[in-house]
């Protein structure tokens, strides 16, 4: 389908509407979203049985749909998230079918809703205001936030009990820094009980409660993937569920409490799954293969057996479903909109798996490594057609994410102009357990970005109709970081490279980014700076900024607080400094995005990143 590009695509890619963050209203009856349909993030409300949907918003929402909504107990209004173009700063506010919005939460830090009580008066929210990412209880009658934990590492997963009288929540006060369990408090944070879930050095969290508070949904990966667990509360027991074969990640009971929602991960794909809760015996929702979830805090289902569930594949963008358990039988309930394309012109992802040992053939420039363990890597080649096809390298974020079979309209964008994409799911990248993850703790900039590299060399030695002088390598996040890491290591490698927000300098981010970023991803992956000076240096790319030798294109929000700023900042300063000259004719290009942070939805800030994607690609790659 190689083509040559138009901004009229672009810009009919960037416009297709997107939904975000379904949430079931209280008595099932309604689903609240955010949906750019009208070409600005706005919250829309779904009758459910009538089929009519009303746009509640008019500009009063983030232009972004980074964070979710939250339905009241009553379901009168809608909670949602906040900030000042796009900084993450949250604050809490309330929404009313008429538009009326009141501010809610106001205060410093990032502010993130957890639950709602079911009382009516209160609700569960975390916020970094003191520093690290603790609980807060807001009390809506009152209008007063008292600080309800205070652990040096972060709270996370936190959950009210049906009653309102008791939470549960995750953190960690052990001295391994890759633990994490479950926890078990009265309402005001009082008297927290750790469940010892799992054995230490795990990640347990808890997901939701039993429709009675007898129980809860518990995940955990005590035995490297991730299982599902129903935790008794009165016994102190666990039932495990599942025979270990894939990660698996829990969900929500439904309302009678017989069954439980999960999703199963395989290879490049997501699928929703419903255990029965006293036999264990499991089965897989009747769905093509792709990914599949359920919205934020979606414990409640329409009624007792349908629940709702987004669904996507490479080739068709996500659909909003009512699924019926009962019959396995799906309907839906928002269709993708396709603009003026169709399914059928877009491109599937080809899954594939190669070994690598984490030590590409490719000379390494930068930090030399001898051969790691030697593991099965996957990834996902999507083939423009075009002969030869230049290829883009696009590596995930998190660096705890993995690429998927969904719909992206950057990768059908970048199809769309003839290059063919390869994304690699390197050790560190979920779907593949504990032990895969923490493959990538204590070597960021190593054997992960070896498996970048190898799936590089992998594809131009196994598919001759690409073209080994047009390689470029893209990604945002930790992605943008491998795109830096990619460039400066294995320089031989690429003929120009994107950075999209990404990460140069770690010592810099440690101090400048959240707290619960830098305790949570930093200091887990890597430890600290005063612990590790040599690592943080030897594994930034700005330590080695000399070995540029392709046309860099920079880009970076400049509200950005979770890769902040100043990376891309200092990275350009060293750039001037050796010599490097910066311009559309220079060896880089830089461009700070304004009114964004780290990413945005908003159809304006995605039509405006297109263009700088594609404007570089044109200058700096012959076709």
């Amino acid at each position: 389908m190689a083509e040559t590009d138009s901004a009229d695509v672009l810009r009919e890619l960037a416009k297709l509407p997107e939904l975000a963050h379904p949430t079931v209203s209280p008595n099932g009856g309604r689903v609240a979203f955010y949906y750019n349909v009208t070409g600005r993030n706005e919250l829309h409300v779904l009758d459910v049985e009538s089929g009519e949907r009303e746009q509640w918003s008019n500009g009063e929402v983030p232009r972004s749909a980074r964070w979710p909504i939250a339905w009241d107990a009553e379901g009168d209004r809608l909670f949602f998230h906040r900030d000042e173009g796009g900084n993450e700063q949250n604050d809490v506010y309330a929404i009313d079918r008429e538009g009326a919005v009141e501010a809610v939460v106001e205060m410093d830090g990032q502010v993130s809703i957890g639950d709602v009580g079911p009382d009516g008066e209160t609700f569960l929210l975390g916020s970094t205001r003191d520093g690290q990412m603790n609980l807060y209880r807001h009390d809506l009658t009152k209008g007063e936030t008292p600080k309800i934990t205070d652990y040096e590492r972060a709270v996370g997963a936190p959950t009210v009990s049906p009653d309102g009288d008791r939470i549960a929540y995750a953190t960690n006060e052990t001295d391994d820094f890759e633990n994490m369990d479950v926890y078990v408090a009265e309402a005001d944070g009082s008297n927290p009980r750790n469940l010892e879930v799992g054995e230490t050095g795990a990640e347990a969290a808890p997901v939701d409660w039993g429709p009675a508070g007898e129980r809860l949904l518990v995940a955990d990966n005590t035995g490297d993937l991730g299982r599902c667990g129903s935790y008794d509360l009165a016994a102190d027991e666990v039932t495990w569920y599942g025979e270990g074969e894939y990660e698996e990640s829990p969900s929500f009971f439904t309302p009678n409490g017989e069954h439980f929602l999960a999703t199963r991960t395989r290879g490049a794909t997501t699928m929703p799954i419903v255990y029965d809760v006293e036999t264990g015996d499991v089965g897989e929702f009747d769905l093509p293969e792709g990914v599949a979830g359920f919205g934020w805090k979606n414990e409640r289902t329409l009624d007792d057996d349908r629940v709702v569930v987004t669904h996507t594949t490479s080739t068709r963008r996500p659909e909003l479903l009512a699924y019926d358990l009962e019959v396995d039988e799906s309907e839906v309930l928002v269709e993708a909109e396709y603009g003026p394309f169709s399914p059928d012109e877009f491109v599937d992802g080809e899954y594939f798996t190669f070994e690598s040992d984490g030590v590409p053939e490719t000379s390494a420039e930068a930090v030399s490594h001898d051969p790691y363990e030697t593991m099965e890597i996957g990834a996902l080649l999507y083939d423009s057609g075009e002969r030869p096809s230049p290829l883009i390298v696009n590596p995930h974020g998190g660096p705890r994410g993995m690429d998927s079979k969904s719909f992206s309209y950057r990768t059908q964008f970048l199809l769309r102009r003839g290059f063919s994409v390869l994304q690699v799911n390197y050790r560190g990248s979920t779907g593949r357990g504990r032990a895969f993850v923490e493959a990538l703790y204590d070597d960021w900039g190593g054997a992960e970005q070896g498996d970048v590299a190898r799936g590089v060399e992998h594809v131009l030695e196994t598919r001759d109709w690409l073209d080994p002088e047009r390689v470029v390598v893209f990604g945002g996040s930790y992605g943008g970081y491998s795109a830096y890491w990619q460039l400066i290591q294995y320089p031989a490698l690429y003929d120009a490279g994107i950075a999209w927000v990404g990460l140069t300098d770690l010592e810099d981010m440690y101090e400048n980014t959240m707290p619960h970023f830098r305790s949570e991803l930093m200091e887990k992956n890597l430890g600290t700076p005063e612990e590790k000076p040599n690592l943080y240096r030897e594994r930034s790319p700005i330590t080695h900024v000399s070995n540029l030798a392709a046309p860099l294109c920079m880009i970076h929000g400049v509200n950005d607080r979770r890769v902040p700023l100043s990376q891309a900042r200092r990275f350009r300063e060293a750039l001037d400094e050796g010599g490097f000259t910066e311009g559309e004719r220079g060896e880089y290009e830089y461009h700070e995005l304004g009114e964004e942070g780290h990413g945005s939805s908003d159809i304006d800030q995605k039509i405006r990143a297109l263009e700088l994607l594609g404007g570089f690609l044109d200058r700096r790659i012959e076709r």
